[in-house]
């Protein structure tokens, strides 16, 4: 319970809540410490006005509160409305919980010191008044209603009450300022507890206040205890019961405000069901914070072992330093003590760490624990309008407290480890130069998964070192298998920590891993990232290693020729496993040129027709007929050709190791090639009289499906 104590008290005057009201920000205040901060805005058209300011008043524009800079979040600032007080303020003043208050603007008049308390212990609220929330620091103008259109948290008070009831100590003076007196009565009209220099100076017996009933303070608890709760009434309509609620502005209503005020067209549901719909969420989000509590509590068991190792590896460790040191020479004794300078600070600086972290986390736990107890109060309320006033506020600070308790906030900032050792091989010559050395290799590496991911036939992989390891890294190496469950093989070293690795097989599980090295050797592999390649291959013309002649538009996907003679361009992506289709469609063709489309090498000629060399497999074709060629060597004459609009397409079959065309969906000839293997390149040859587009991405053609091919060549 002791916890939840700082729930309970008011913010400027650091007591326990006395008729706690709440503010539009979802935040508390007394109903007193609400008066004591008001602040009375300047109005250039009232006369009241005019005449309170005399001939000092100026054309300042009134209407932008932000532009009379009557609240500064900086100095936490607040105006006081001060015109009942009995003698004038100092400058500045602080409230117990040490918020600053300000005092009016306007001077107090001469007749009102020396006046006694209004009748019914509070004076009247001025006009164009103005409050600023002591914890969020937002401002809000009253309306004529003043402080009584704010309602009242009869739920906070009753859990206030059930506090203090709860506590058998004696009952302190409500007003004195320093170190509460114990109370001598209570005014059961004031409701407030009074020692007797107070109750004197306070509450005089004469005027209004005569008639008062001061009974002893146990007398009062008792009766405060027993009086019965009065009933919600409505602020705007205040003979009203609240009976149901405003699902839009999210707050209780009575029947009047349904058929007359605002909310007449708003969507209410009863009021007991959203109660206990709200206490079902708070509970809700309260088992998921009391899991961070509990996982809080035992990592500050783990913090604490970890002070006790840090001791003794601590101890161990001078005592290991001291022995060694004992055994060299004079000069060896001088060095010594800046090692055990330099282990000290390191003990230190562990320490201080750890019980940085212990302290910063026992303060997060005490507030978690008293806002979970003072939850679970709020929760035991049998009042639905009083509960759900503040339940959104409650079930929103209990989901941002326990996301306060998120990644990283339970893992140790320090280790209780000391990584240094001390080597005592030198000669004794080499003394001067005497130095800790780091004996041990890196920690495994960390993959960082949510920035590893695969696009086509490339993989991108990053990792980083345990965040607690102080190991010195020389570098990474990153290794890779086959694709096909093979042996791993290195892919890259260097000191980087995210690389790409391009040239892969489509349609293919990769497994990766890394490890780290420094100079005492190579340390352990991360944990094993199993990664797939694209099914299908997407890929553009390469205009790096297309011929100077050759034409690109249309993001690569569009290309042509400026020459007479034929000019080759090849795809950006190669293939060497698995099954792949693509097609290129005619957009121009004149004067019946001779295209070729097919696969190539990567040090294909490029200024010659494609399958004039070794290094190209092709199929020409023009507006009659086809041929495949390899080596220069033509094969297949098939009749059928192309024209405007017509569709080539290509089938490069790994797993049959064949070679395959289509034209307009149609298999054009027999098998082209067949043995297939090693690394090939989408490739084309065409003229200035000739323009094609590539299409990617596209699924195997239904007619084909795996199989042998039969004596004649075609298809099974």
């Amino acid at each position: 319970m002791d916890e939840m104590e700082e729930e309970l008290k008011c913010p400027v005057c650091g007591s326990f809540y006395r008729e706690p009201i709440i503010l539009p920000c979802s935040h508390n205040i007394c109903l007193a410490c609400a008066r004591n901060i008001l602040v009375q805005t300047p109005d250039a058209e009232s006369p009241q006005s005019s005449r309170a300011s005399g001939s000092g008043v100026s054309d300042y524009d009134y209407l932008d509160l932000d532009k009379m800079s009557l609240y500064s979040e900086a100095d936490s600032g607040y105006g006081s409305y001060g015109g009942f007080v009995s003698a004038p303020t100092t400058p500045c003043q602080k409230s117990p919980n040490g918020v600053r208050v300000f005092p009016p603007a306007v001077p107090p008049q001469p007749q009102q010191q020396h006046l006694l308390p209004f009748p019914g212990g509070l004076p009247p609220i001025p006009r164009n008044s103005c409050i600023t929330c002591p914890q969020c620091h937002r401002s809000l103008i009253l309306d004529d209603r003043g402080l009584r259109g704010f309602p009242k948290n009869r739920v906070l008070e009753g859990v206030v009450d059930r506090y203090q009831q709860s506590k058998a100590a004696a009952l302190k003076c409500q007003l004195c300022e320093k170190s509460p007196r114990e109370a001598t009565v209570m005014c059961e009209q004031c409701d407030v507890f009074y020692c007797d220099p107070c109750r004197l100076r306070c509450h005089p017996p004469r005027g209004p206040l005569a008639k008062h009933r001061l009974v002893p303070p146990a007398q009062g608890r008792i009766s405060r205890r027993t009086s019965p709760r009065k009933l919600s009434t409505c602020t705007e309509h205040e003979l009203e019961n609240l009976s149901m609620y405003c699902v839009q502005c999210k707050t209780p209503v009575c029947y009047q405000c349904l058929e007359e005020g605002k909310h007449s067209t708003h969507e209410v549901k009863a009021l007991g069901a959203m109660w206990k719909l709200h206490k079902g969420q708070l509970s809700q989000a309260l088992n998921g914070l009391s899991d961070r509590a509990t996982e809080a509590k035992e990592f500050l068991v783990q913090l604490r072992n970890m002070v006790q190792h840090i001791q003794e590896n601590g101890v161990e460790f001078e005592a290991c330093l001291v022995a060694q040191c004992d055994a060299l020479i004079d000069a060896l004794n001088r060095r010594k003590a800046q090692l055990l300078s330099r282990v000290n600070k390191e003990h230190e600086h562990k320490l201080k760490v750890v019980r940085d972290q212990i302290s910063h986390c026992t303060v997060k736990l005490r507030q978690t624990t008293g806002l979970m107890e003072y939850c679970l109060e709020v929760i035991k309320e049998n009042d639905p309008s009083g509960f759900l006033q503040i339940s959104d506020a409650l079930i929103r600070r209990v989901h941002m407290t326990e996301g306060q308790w998120g990644k990283g906030t339970l893992t140790p900032r320090m280790t209780s480890d000391f990584d240094l050792t001390l080597d005592s091989g030198p000669l004794l010559q080499s003394i001067h130069q005497l130095d800790f050395v780091q004996m041990k290799v890196p920690a495994a590496p960390i993959l960082q998964l949510e920035e590893c991911c695969t696009q086509n036939n490339s993989a991108t992989l990053s990792w980083k070192q345990p965040p607690l390891s102080t190991i010195a890294v020389d570098g990474y190496i990153l290794e890779l298998d086959d694709g096909n469950g093979g042996v791993f093989r290195e892919v890259y070293v260097g000191t980087e920590t995210i690389c790409t690795v391009d040239g892969l097989h489509f349609n293919s599980t990769y497994r990766s891993r890394v490890k780290a090295f420094n100079g005492s050797g190579v340390g352990q592999y991360s944990k094993t990232l199993v990664m797939q390649t694209s099914e299908i291959a997407w890929f553009v013309f390469d205009p790096a290693s297309a011929h100077p002649d050759i034409l690109l538009s249309n993001d690569n996907l569009t290309v042509t020729c400026n020459s007479y003679d034929d000019r080759v361009v090849m795809g950006n992506t190669a293939f060497s496993r698995g099954v792949h289709y693509w097609e290129i469609t005619i957009d121009r063709y004149d004067n019946h040129p001779d295209p070729a489309f097919g696969i190539a090498r990567g040090d294909v000629l490029k200024d010659v027709m494609l399958g004039k060399d070794d290094k190209a497999w092709a199929m020409y074709v023009d507006n009659n007929r086809s041929w495949f060629m390899h080596n220069n060597s033509h094969t297949n004459r098939t009749d059928g050709g192309i024209g405007k609009g017509a569709t080539v397409g290509v089938l490069l079959d790994f797993t049959r190791g064949i070679l395959i065309f289509l034209i307009n969906d149609e298999q054009q000839g027999p098998v082209a090639f067949e043995g297939m293997e090693g690394l090939y390149y989408p490739a084309i040859s065409l003229n200035r009289n000739v323009q094609v587009t590539l299409h990617t991405g596209l699924p195997i053609p239904d007619f084909y499906t795996p199989g042998e091919p039969d004596p004649n060549g075609s298809v099974c």
